[in-house]
């Protein structure tokens, strides 16, 4: 079976400048998306996820716009393991947009996916207030 690539959006009630320290620093990713995040430098994130740690390499940063992790392992050159989050505000409607393209989950259906991606979605928005 090859690899499968996710895509969910979400519209939240919070402007980029608040969302983005959620997405982007240790501190913030703990809060909703992971148990525990460390960092070992600025681009090397620890994730823990039920006793199991995950190395997320930050590949792209733009400030108050997306972050890009990572997890290939060196031995798993071929396949990409990748989680992107974006903040994306429409012109229209000044709504601001969680996008994730998330190639790093490893789940059997769609369905499963997009159930955590809402249950992690509902964490961040409550804790913005939205």
């Amino acid at each position: 079976m090859g690899q499968q690539h996710f895509e969910f959006e979400y519209e939240i009630k919070a402007s980029p400048k608040v969302l983005y320290p959620y997405i982007s620093s240790a501190s913030g990713l703990q809060q909703w998306f992971a148990e525990k995040v460390t960092v070992k430098n600025a681009e090397l994130f620890i994730f823990y996820w039920d006793n199991e740690t995950h190395t997320g390499h930050l590949v792209q940063n733009k400030v108050n716009k997306s972050v890009k992790f990572d997890f290939t392992a060196a031995d798993q050159a071929p396949l990409s393991a990748v989680i992107e989050i974006k903040l994306d505000v429409s012109e229209l409607t000044n709504a601001t947009y969680l996008k994730i393209f998330d190639s790093a989950s490893t789940f059997k259906s769609p369905a499963d996916a997009q159930e955590l991606w809402d249950y992690l979605t509902d964490k961040l928005k409550e804790i913005v207030g939205s």
